[in-house]
């Protein structure tokens, strides 16, 4: 296993305890599929779909939609999903970096904060443009460097070992200049919006608890310092808490993201 298959080993193992935070993702899956202009009988393809909460809004809208994770446990839920929905969607289990489907197949491509966590930024991304049929849309939501997100995975970067060399930071799909240079001649009419996701918190440790139960990179890093280094980790909690006050208001930590939108050439 070379270093970035075991890189995604490690992120597969984290997420999949992902599926609770499904209900605060709902309604900005629901923004994202709207800025998308996803309309009834296109092709639509969800990249890291997670639990489904973009393909089956997308569905519901009359499109056929296609969904792909890397995380099998998500995938489980998201079938489960769509059953409730009474809706149709192919999940399929796979990476972002080599979409298991043929050139031009799709009018719409769109990811909520999920290709952003693909390693290795143009790989993911010529897959997605590969896959995309020309003047078709490309979508996707992604946390800012400078929000509460993307700052929270910089801290938590901070108390993990360094990433394979190659890796790029999750939250760099969040600057619009740097999306703006990976896009390049590729697309044009590029369009920017931000949205606002506000998580209930009856308490700034009620919001920590939950996260370290669910979100990826938090669970990787807990499991790890609970066993290495537990003043370690006391610290970075009390850095994670002062870090979420500035974001924490009536009972919701606010969590404002960037959707991109763009038309293949």
């Amino acid at each position: 296993m070379d270093s970035f298959d075991a890189f995604k080993a490690m992120q597969k193992q984290g997420w999949a305890h992902f599926a609770p935070l499904e209900m605060v993702t709902t309604p900005t899956a629901a923004q994202l599929v709207k800025f998308a202009g996803v309309r009834a009988g296109q092709q639509v393809l969800d990249v890291g779909c997670g639990t489904g909460v973009a393909a089956i809004t997308a569905a519901r809208a009359g499109a056929k939609v296609s969904g792909i994770d890397l995380t099998p446990e998500l995938l489980e839920r998201a079938r489960a999903n769509s059953a409730i929905a009474e809706v149709a969607v192919e999940w399929r289990e796979g990476d972002a970096e080599k979409l298991p489907y043929g050139d031009a197949a799709f009018d719409v491509v769109l990811s909520q904060f999920g290709h952003m966590f693909a390693p290795r930024p143009a790989l993911a991304l010529g897959e997605m443009l590969r896959v995309l049929k020309p003047g078709g849309t490309i979508a996707f939501s992604t946390w800012p460097p400078t929000l509460f997100v993307g700052r929270m995975f910089r801290l938590v970067g901070s108390y993990m070992p360094a990433p394979p060399p190659g890796v790029s930071p999750p939250p760099q799909w969040g600057d619009e200049n740097i999306v703006r240079e990976r896009l390049g001649s590729a697309v044009k009419d590029i369009a920017f919006e931000y949205g606002m996701m506000r998580v209930p918190a009856l308490s700034l440790p009620h919001f920590r608890a939950h996260t370290e139960r669910t979100a990826g990179p938090l669970v990787k890093l807990v499991e790890n310092l609970s066993a290495s280094d537990p003043a370690k980790l006391a610290v970075f909690r009390r850095e994670y808490d002062a870090l979420a006050a500035e974001f924490f208001d009536e009972n919701t930590v606010k969590q404002e993201y960037l959707m991109t939108r763009a038309t293949k050439n």
